[in-house]
């Protein structure tokens, strides 16, 4: 799932710090499928702090994994240097583009205040955030006592997304854990 800012752009992934000495930098994937987004020859908006020098696009030249973690070569950057001034910046693409648009994707400001809901219909709580992860995405529930819990947004977990509520089936004592630390 991927995160929205306000100029309806999706941001498919958070630049990291360089790797190396030849401008290869490391990614924070905000996409299920990053070898469909990341070919080589795309070419990528950013979004980037104003002054830094961030060229306004980037064309991907080579990407790999490396114990887990995406790696990235642009060809705009030939070095380290250039690597790290790139640190911070996102790569997003325009919310009309067709590649963009995912039968489960929904973004922060469309899920918070939804009414979170168990499969019985019983009301727990309100959808407070969405944060994303390197791995997985997890809901953030504030529950009808107050508590904050975070549930992984998978649709294991989450079955239902729907205009005025999700449902969330959350594995037994998964909520009273979070409780336990407020007691």
């Amino acid at each position: 799932m991927a995160e929205r800012i306000r100029d309806m752009k999706v941001v498919l992934a958070r630049i990291g710090k360089p790797h190396g000495l030849r401008g290869e930098v490391t990614v924070q994937l905000h996409t299920d499928d990053p070898e469909r987004r990341f070919p080589v020859g795309a070419v990528l908006d950013t979004e980037a702090e104003a002054g830094t020098g961030v060229p306004r696009a980037l064309t991907i030249a080579s990407t790999r994994v490396h114990r887990g973690i995406w790696l990235l070569t642009f060809e705009e950057i030939p070095d380290r240097e250039g690597a790290e001034s790139l640190r911070g910046t996102r790569l997003v693409l325009d919310d009309a583009t067709p590649a963009a648009t995912d039968d489960d994707a929904y973004y922060e400001e469309d899920l918070v205040g939804l009414e979170v809901r168990d499969p019985s219909g019983a009301t727990l709580g309100a959808v407070s955030g969405l944060e994303i992860g390197p791995a997985q995405d997890r809901l953030v529930l504030t529950l009808t006592d107050g508590v904050t819990a975070y549930v992984p947004f998978v649709r294991r977990i989450v079955p239902t997304v729907a205009d005025d509520h999700v449902v969330v089936d959350a594995p037994p004592g998964l909520f009273d854990l979070y409780r336990e630390g407020t007691e």
